[in-house]
Order: structure tokens, then C-alpha cells, then sequence
């Protein structure tokens, strides 16, 4: 185990740990807009930033780092609200502001920050909600595995979107993106038997319940039907639809048992 110090309380972390799992296990809580467990750390929004000081550097000077992506170490000093760590995650907020204004994720943490507004112009679209933080062009290609979106353009033209913008044949309409997203940026909507994915310009169409005949799941998501343990006479069926032939395989098994 590695033994650290932070806000002035001891914590022993396993190897391969980060102070973001450090913060988490004492209890306590800073902004970490780009983090999901179960992906890499991806230090994009900058909003973790806590000053370390390590005891093997010369000067004992305090650096300012991502929680997120910082490992845990033997000795390491951790202030997550020193003045340099407090100053960087106040400008991040308000690039944020100027990128965002009517996000209400960030207005609320701005506002937790003492914020009242951003020095920074708002260029754009005023009623844009994506932060870049990445979480969905992450969770689609390491976790979902479809590499449906992707980074466009560079600098302050950067958005996340399909390549060229057009529809994507990749997507599996799994709606995995939208989940992640901190910020709602990520539309979605299911008319008349599609599932249209707003954001990325891309149409999926939905398969219908042979029992009720609703729409209800991605066509591309059916080569799940040899990795998900559902029976054969379940598969494909709406969750409605499936929970009511389920009770009534359990009622027809309970009046076999009671009539023997």
C-alpha cells in the first residue's frame, strides 16, 4: 500500500491508484467532469487540479496536477484547495462559461466556485452544451467498441462528431454517449421505428417486439443475441413484453408443482 497526505489526513492507496481515488476514498469531492470509472484517465476537463508536493523533488515546491490522472505516491502532500490548484480550476470554469453559457452543469459549478460570469467573449453558438471532455468519443470506441465518433478539427474549432459529419454506419444507436454525457449535449430521440442521434447526423433504424409490435432496440445491436443470456423464446422482445412471458413461465411452472 502507498501512504499519502491529503488536506492533512493520511490515506493508504493500492499501486496503480490516482489521487482522484485517493480524494474519493477520504470522502471528499472535487469537480471531475471527464472521469468514468472503467476508462483510462483523460485529464480533459482540468477541473480536478489539487497542488502535490513531492518529497523526492529538490525545493519541496508545490505542482499543480490533474487528480485524475496523477498516481498515487509514497510521501506525496496533497492540498486540494491551494490558491495556484483553486485559480486554474476558476479560469477552466470560466472558459467553460464562455464555451457553454447556458449549461446548467457548469452555471452550478461556477456558481459553487464564487463565479458569477466569464472575463472570456462567448463565441458560437450560445446554446452549445459540449464541453469536449470527451467522455463520449471514449466510452464509444474503448468500451463500446464501434469508433462511431471522433475528435474534428483543432484548437477552438474542435468539435466531436461522425467523420466529415454524415451519417454514421458505425453507430449501433446503443445511446452509450448520451448516458456519459455530463452536460445533455448528446440528442436523441426515437420516432416512428428510428432512433435519430441529433448530434451525430445518423438514423438507426429500431427492431419492432414480434409481441406488440413496438420498436424498441437498435437493428445493429443484434449481434448481442449470441453474448446476452436471455432464452430463445425471450430474445427480441421488448423488456415489457419479455417481464410479462417471464411471469407467466413462472405462474405455469408454479401450477405444475402445486397440481402434482
Amino acid at each position: 500500500m502507498t501512504a499519502l497526505i491529503i488536506d492533512g489526513l493520511q490515506v493508504d492507496m493500492p499501486a496503480g491508484a490516482t489521487l482522484l481515488d485517493a480524494l474519493h476514498e477520504l470522502g471528499l469531492e472535487v469537480p471531475s467532469l471527464c472521469h468514468l470509472e472503467g476508462l483510462p484517465p483523460y485529464g480533459a476537463c482540468r477541473l480536478c487540479m489539487v497542488e502535490v508536493t513531492d518529497p523526492d523533488v529538490p525545493g519541496g515546491e508545490p505542482e499543480v496536477v490533474a487528480a485524475c490522472t496523477h498516481p498515487v505516491k509514497e510521501g506525496l502532500v496533497v492540498d486540494t484547495a491551494g490558491k495556484s490548484a483553486a485559480s486554474v480550476r476558476r479560469m477552466m470554469l470560466e472558459f467553460m462559461l464562455a464555451r457553454c453559457p447556458e449549461s446548467a452543469v457548469i452555471q452550478s459549478l461556477a456558481a459553487e466556485a464564487g463565479l458569477e460570469g466569464s472575463r472570456f467573449p462567448t463565441d458560437g453558438d450560445e446554446d452549445e452544451l459540449c464541453i469536449l471532455c470527451g467522455l463520449c468519443v471514449r466510452v464509444c470506441r474503448d468500451l463500446v467498441g464501434a469508433s462511431a465518433i471522433g475528435y474534428i478539427h483543432r484548437g477552438s474549432d474542435r468539435v466531436v462528431g461522425t467523420p466529415f459529419q454524415l451519417n454514421s454506419e458505425a453507430c449501433i444507436g446503443c445511446m452509450a454517449c448520451a448516458a456519459v454525457c455530463p452536460t445533455g449535449a448528446v440528442r436523441i430521440e426515437d420516432v416512428n421505428g428510428q432512433r435519430i442521434l441529433h448530434t451525430w447526423n445518423t438514423t438507426v433504424q429500431l427492431h419492432n417486439c414480434p409481441q406488440c409490435g413496438e420498436p424498441f432496440a437498435p437493428e445493429p445491436m443484434a449481434f448481442l443475441k449470441e453474448q446476452v443470456p436471455v432464452s430463445a423464446d425471450l430474445w427480441g422482445l421488448c423488456p415489457q413484453c419479455r417481464r410479462q412471458k417471464t411471469v407467466d413461465q413462472l405462474e405455469l411452472v408454479h401450477d405444475f408443482d402445486f397440481h402434482r
